[in-house]
């Protein structure tokens, strides 16, 4: 007996090999420091839990959810695109609830991608974009993003033979794992881009709310002529540290959003009513939690990117995200330099391999550790570098 061929051609993937080393690591009795995964260690706020709870006691909540979503879920979400980007969107027809940005972004090449057709991929970039489309039978085609192009794609390089199969775009800002940022005229470009090659955007927007120093991150649904050309993918996880609860959302192109609707009618029964209801807090409730992990992940990016610096790898602190974006020290790889640290310093990075191979000699820091673990990380690499 053998799985199926589709099975054979993932790679393994990258954060579960980290879980692996992490706890390989910690068998031998090690302290382990992971700036590994971006899992916000901030609580989710009490009036989002209380939301649930009194959701959960609900009988009414009980039973199967609409395949749709809560039209007041839905409603909360376009109530939202208005508020933050002075976006409309038809809560019936342009949104759709998902289980997690993560289920959309899987799914996505199971609605547009027949076998043979390519989805144009960042490199580096989500893991994702890319193992969607090799279970879908696309072919995945990478777009370097170079520190040169301030990791923004070069889409007048992709070859035309490519160009005529392809059939979606895939961007991410800002950017996990580079931290890069654009302006909406990126967006722009991109989306006459798609519609020159009758391509789909499609946007992962999952840290749009998580931005510094007086940037205000774009959504690609705000660029001229998006209506019918792209699809946002959003996500509650990272902006509410709710990243347990498994709710998320894609909007944009109807034709898009029905395709989808269409998909997950035949693969899930929807998300628990009372997590929809925590939903609704989350965007229409007090926008505290907001400010105050921005806050914090500020504190964190400035201590982290100076921490570097002593030891002299230098680092633009990123304008987004929830992660330091590095470049390896001479004469190591991404590989051998998170390896390192693992060995010597016990502490735990991604390396920028794991992202695409334009990945290779960067290491990804997430920010999500608490801020005295953080400070003893950064003291380590000090102590390792005298």
């Amino acid at each position: 007996m053998s799985p199926a061929k589709r099975i054979e051609k993932l790679p393994p993937y990258l954060f579960a090999e980290l879980d692996r080393k992490v706890a390989a690591a910690r068998a031998r009795g090690a302290d382990i420091i992971s700036f590994g995964v971006g899992d916000p260690d901030l609580p989710t706020p009490p009036h989002i839990v209380k939301a649930l709870e009194e959701g959960a006691r609900d009988p009414a909540t009980h039973r199967y959810p609409a395949y749709t979503g809560m039209p007041e879920f839905r409603e909360s979400i376009a109530r939202y695109y208005k508020r933050r980007f002075d976006v409309e969107l038809d809560p019936d027809e342009e949104i759709q609830p998902l289980v997690g940005s993560k289920e959309g972004i899987f799914h996505l090449p199971v609605a547009f991608v027949d076998p043979g057709d390519v989805a144009l991929i960042p490199d580096p970039g989500y893991p994702v974009y890319e193992t969607g489309t090799i279970l879908a039978g696309g072919e995945a085609v990478l777009l370097p993003l170079e520190p040169e192009r301030d990791f923004m794609p070069d889409l007048s390089s992709i070859p035309r033979d490519v160009l005529q199969r392809a059939r979606v775009l895939w961007l991410n800002y800002p950017s996990n794992p580079t931290a890069a940022c654009v302006e909406k005229s990126f967006f722009d470009e991109a989306v006459l881009f798609c519609a020159e090659h009758d391509l789909l955007l499609a946007h992962d927007a999952a840290y749009t709310e998580i931005t510094y120093d007086d940037f205000v991150a774009p959504s690609a649904l705000q660029a001229d002529a998006a209506r019918d050309r792209v699809v946002e993918f959003g996500s509650l996880s990272k902006t509410y540290n709710m990243t347990g609860w498994r709710i998320g959302w894609v909007a944009g192109a109807p034709v898009a959003i029905e395709a989808i609707k269409r998909l997950k009618t035949n693969i899930d029964s929807g998300i628990f009513d009372a997590v929809q209801r925590a939903g609704i807090a989350a965007l229409e409730g007090p926008q505290d939690v907001v400010a105050q992990n921005i806050a914090t992940y500020r504190r964190r990016r400035d201590l982290l990117c100076d921490g570097l610096k002593s030891i002299g790898i230098v680092v633009e602190p990123p304008r987004g995200s929830i992660y330091v974006w590095a470049p390896v020290p001479e004469g190591y790889s991404s590989e051998s330099f998170a390896t390192h640290l693992l060995d010597t310093h016990d502490i735990v990075v991604a390396p920028g391999n794991g992202y695409g191979p334009t990945g290779e000699g960067f290491i990804r820091f997430s920010l999500t550790i608490p801020d005295e673990r953080l400070e003893e990380g950064v003291e380590r690499l000090r102590e390792g570098s005298s």
